[in-house]
């Protein structure tokens, strides 16, 4: 098993609402990169269900230069359902009840797991707004 040090929290950067996101199409987008595959070891769909990508055992593809030692989870949502005067999605937290619910759920269950990882959001590590929330003050103490 790798040594997990860190667990990485994402959105899809997909509108507020849009059911049409899953983890089958977001490997579509990774592969279209030019990836293996999804880079995310989980993925939260609007209702709460928990969607497998990657292996957790398998190296992630989520934020560079941390993905040996991290896993990654992706919340279906992130950005409003308008772009701004620039032509730029507004990020904005669209996390439903239900993604809330299961992410607190999953991340304790990780934590039990990897007890010396730390959770962090994408914004930590990249210029983004990714994942559109405070991850810190939500979850640093987890």
């Amino acid at each position: 098993m790798r040594e997990i040090n860190k667990i990485i929290i994402h959105c899809s950067a997909t509108k507020e609402g849009d059911t049409s996101v899953n983890a089958a199409l977001i490997d579509q987008w990774h592969k279209s990169r030019g990836w293996k595959g999804i880079g995310y070891h989980f993925v939260i769909l609007i209702d709460g269900t928990i969607e497998l990508g990657r292996m957790v055992d398998q190296v992630g593809a989520h934020v560079k230069n941390m993905n040996q030692s991290s896993i990654g989870i992706c919340y279906i949502g992130g950005v409003e359902n308008k772009k701004d005067t620039k032509g730029k999605w507004i990020p904005k937290d669209t996390r439903t009840p239900e993604q809330i619910a299961t992410m607190l759920e999953l991340l304790r269950l990780l934590k039990k797991i990897f007890p010396k990882a730390t959770i962090h959001g994408h914004n930590e590590f990249s210029s983004k707004a990714c994942p559109s929330f405070d991850v810190q003050s939500e979850y640093g103490t987890l």
